[in-house]
């Protein structure tokens, strides 16, 4: 059957397949404790989610002394990591990406997750095998920048016209529009469906099972 309207279909990570949206918050507050400074709110950790972890940081965090920086990702790393393990994909993902596979679209992910941490998580979720290509925020510009999605299809020979971007944050969301891709957000992870309403998207999922339904008759 003819493509309705994409060819390569791009997922953010964290919050979008991987339920790791509480471990992150909770280990950014722990860091900060740790070193003695103000402790984020939830919402201020979880907004800053998808971002690269340095400019997470910056921006959770944006009057602390510089030098401090390095310090909240050395301690935010060794608390996530004692979770790491822990982590499982939403509930319908695998079903999910192993249809859409199937039919012949390329599948990829762009995250603001280290190199490090998705090939650890890919591995753990055994899905390695399943994505065509990835990007991550220590290998070019954090979101909402478009390189992402721009290194993506040129890598894998895609139109970034029929391309969209999957994800649970307004820097996804952001990042599309400014890479000329469409967008889908999800409202089951890190930011507010009211964050994500003052988005432009094609549709919003309030959970896997719609969001596989959307695609299965719309992608």
């Amino acid at each position: 059957m003819a493509r309705k309207q994409f060819d390569l279909i791009v997922f953010d990570w964290d919050g979008t397949l991987m339920d790791s949206t509480s471990t992150i918050v909770r280990s950014i507050q722990a860091a900060a404790r740790d070193l003695g400074l103000p402790i984020p709110r939830d919402e201020q950790a979880s907004h800053v989610i998808g971002l690269g972890l340095q400019e997470a940081m910056m921006a959770v965090m944006p009057d602390m002394d510089p030098a401090m920086y390095p310090k909240m990702v050395e301690r935010y790393r060794f608390h996530y990591l004692t979770k790491d393990p822990e982590l499982v994909l939403f509930e319908g993902v695998r079903a999910m990406l192993t249809e859409l596979s199937q039919e012949g679209y390329f599948l990829a992910v762009a995250t603001g997750k280290s190199r490090v941490g998705l090939n650890r998580a890919m591995n753990a979720a055994g899905l390695l095998s399943v994505f065509d290509a990835t990007r991550c925020a220590d290998e070019t510009f954090s979101k909402p920048h478009p390189a992402m999605l721009q290194e993506l299809t040129r890598e894998l020979g895609q139109d970034l016209r029929r391309t969209v971007m999957i994800g649970d944050t307004t820097h996804d969301l952001l990042m599309a529009s400014n890479a000329g891709a469409g967008a889908i957000a999800v409202e089951y992870g890190a930011h507010p469906i009211a964050q994500l309403q003052t988005c432009q998207s094609l549709y919003s999922a309030s959970s896997v099972a719609q969001l596989h339904q959307w695609l299965s008759e719309n992608a």
